[in-house]
């Protein structure tokens, strides 16, 4: 059973900084692709940075230059830094996976942007 597990969420100031973590139960070199998603409520869930295994990143440009996604090879675990934050920035935050055909979420932690 392959496992996601995010943490890091919280409450923040805007112009704060949060750094989510994703921890894999697997290699992280066997997920061809992973990414960070957030559904904040009464939206649909979107992209927000996305990391293929040969390095390329993409963001959308809502979060491009604040956002940045990486991953430690060592721990299996995957991080998106997110700087100056914004109101706008607020919701459920979902690591995702793809690999080998299938595709893994995990729980999912909240992010609070207010004042």
């Amino acid at each position: 059973q392959v496992q996601l597990v995010e943490s890091g969420g919280g409450l923040v100031q805007p112009g704060g900084s949060l750094r989510l973590s994703c921890a894999a139960s697997r290699n992280i070199f066997s997920f061809g692709t992973m990414g960070w998603y957030r559904q904040a409520p009464g939206k649909e869930r979107e992209l927000v940075a996305s990391l293929i295994i040969g390095g390329s990143t993409n963001y959308p440009d809502s979060v491009k230059g604040r956002f940045t996604i990486s991953r430690d090879n060592a721990k299996n675990t995957l991080y998106l830094q997110m700087n100056n934050l914004k109101p706008e920035d607020t919701a459920v935050y979902y690591c995702n996976g793809r690999r080998f055909g299938s595709e893994y979420w995990g729980q999912g932690t909240q992010v609070t942007v207010s004042s």
